[in-house]
């Protein structure tokens, strides 16, 4: 196994391509099953908002101020009432995570759009540029249908963006991938032409 820097950033690249790999698949099932991917979704962040609930409430008991006892634990009881409400009425949670996530796709769609310009002389930027678009037209979808199609178009919509995130990493993988093969033969070839 080789540890040049060369050598590690292939193995890098590797390790991107699987991961790419593993969103496309994501994608293709969320966009098969897109009420279950929103009811899955939407139950992953109900009990992530009840382990931050109960994380802040034992905070609460490490606060030297009352006011920050008081606080935390206001703070905690508001995520595990949220958390669970989410995690027990799944169909409400659905719709209220939607806006929540047009919301982010929006965010997102511009910081690539912003990235694009960064790196956009880079082999394969134009992914960036496509992959942020196509996120923030996704964003205008949710707003345009919220909340008829809520139930359907989380888990449809999040396919879509792990389906073009994946896609976009994949060719940016593969495009390092085939700088860092030139690279690792440069040397080789300045070898042969010396012997």
């Amino acid at each position: 196994m080789s540890t040049s820097p060369v050598g590690l950033l292939k193995r890098a690249s590797g390790w991107a391509i699987a991961v790419s790999i593993i969103l496309i698949f994501l994608g293709i099932l969320a966009i098969t099953l897109p009420l279950v991917a929103a009811i899955a979704i939407t139950a992953i962040v109900g009990w992530l908002f009840m382990f931050g609930g109960i994380t802040h409430i034992a905070a609460a008991f490490h606060a030297r101020r009352a006011g920050a006892v008081v606080w935390e634990i206001l703070i905690g009881l508001i995520y595990v009432v949220g958390g669970g409400y989410m995690i027990y009425h799944p169909l409400l949670g659905v719709a209220t995570l939607t806006l929540f996530l047009a919301s982010l796709f929006l965010a997102e769609g511009v910081f690539e759009i912003v990235a694009f310009f960064g790196i956009r002389g880079q082999s394969g930027a134009g992914w960036m540029l496509l992959d942020g678009l196509v996120t923030i037209l996704l964003a205008g979808l949710i707003w345009v249908h919220w909340p008829s199609s809520s139930a359907w178009a989380i888990g449809t919509i999040v396919g879509i963006s792990l389906l073009f995130s994946g896609v976009k990493w994949l060719m940016i993988s593969l495009a390092s991938r085939k700088v860092l093969g030139m690279a690792d033969q440069a040397p080789q070839s300045k070898l042969g032409s010396a012997a």
